[in-house]
């Protein structure tokens, strides 16, 4: 198990009904940088087939755990102590994650997804194709960030195609704030990268907006050709398909930690 202090603790996959308290990230980080506020948003549940249900009690407690305050031992984790190590925030139904880890089979990817069949169906992927190199942590990814990694301890950060949260009232809740990436800059080595892409031309202005607002990450546009953590995204993502079918531009971010 992953847990650094205790190899022995189980964990199940299941999160507490409703959503737990947030942290309060300006008291944590003592600061006044911006932050996710999701307000009533509760953890959202579905039912899992007969077949998910069965893969899901014989290889999560190998290879998934959820949200908590014990950090990760990576190296423990996935049994090869020194690989890089890349933190996807919000995988969705993992197939772009499924389909990118055997490209980088090099790298230990940790995908990190509230929603429950999600994270089945990803589960099932990584079973059916014998893919050795991901795990996963049921739980908000900015929570799994601040309560479970040390800080310059990944190489890389993605978030692929987040909510974009369309309506004015709710930009609060949009996953990109200032606090994020100054929280991302500490979780990332000296040289890591951050990725982010979305397809929503809003959001995207928004994005744009905040490129330079961490002094710790330097923004490297798009593209980058001499990205070290970059592999080509080869299967479209779900909500990366809608985005082409309605003639979205995808745009895409990359920063280096400095």
């Amino acid at each position: 198990m992953p847990i650094s202090d205790n190899s022995q603790k189980s964990h199940v996959g299941d999160l507490p009904a409703g959503r737990p308290l947030q942290t309060d990230f300006n008291a944590e980080f003592g600061n006044d940088l911006d932050y996710p506020r999701l307000g009533t948003v509760s953890f959202r549940r579905g039912t899992l087939t007969d077949n998910q249900e069965a893969l899901w009690d014989e290889y999560w407690p190998k290879l998934g755990t959820v949200l908590s305050d014990e950090k990760i031992d990576v190296d423990a984790w996935f049994g090869r102590p020194g690989a890089k190590t890349i933190v996807e925030i919000g995988s969705g139904t993992g197939t772009s994650t499924a389909a990118m880890a055997p490209l980088e089979a090099d790298t230990n990817v940790i995908a990190v997804e509230l929603y429950k069949p999600g994270l089945a169906k990803l589960l099932g992927a990584v079973v059916r194709g014998d893919i050795r190199n991901i795990r996963m942590v049921r739980g908000d990814g900015v929570e799994v960030l601040t309560r479970m990694f040390d800080e310059a301890s990944l190489d890389g950060v993605r978030i692929f195609f987040p909510d974009p949260w369309p309506k004015a009232r709710h930009h609060k809740r949009r996953i990109i704030q200032s606090g994020v990436l100054n929280l991302i800059a500490t979780r990332l080595k000296p040289g890591g990268v951050l990725h982010v892409a979305t397809d929503h031309a809003d959001y995207a202005e928004w994005i744009k907006e905040l490129v330079d607002v961490e002094p710790q990450l330097e923004y490297m546009g798009w593209p980058w050709e001499e990205c070290p953590q970059l592999t080509d995204r080869q299967v479209i993502t779900k909500f990366e398909g809608k985005g082409l079918q309605k003639d979205h531009t995808i745009t895409e971010f990359l920063w280096r930690r400095k």
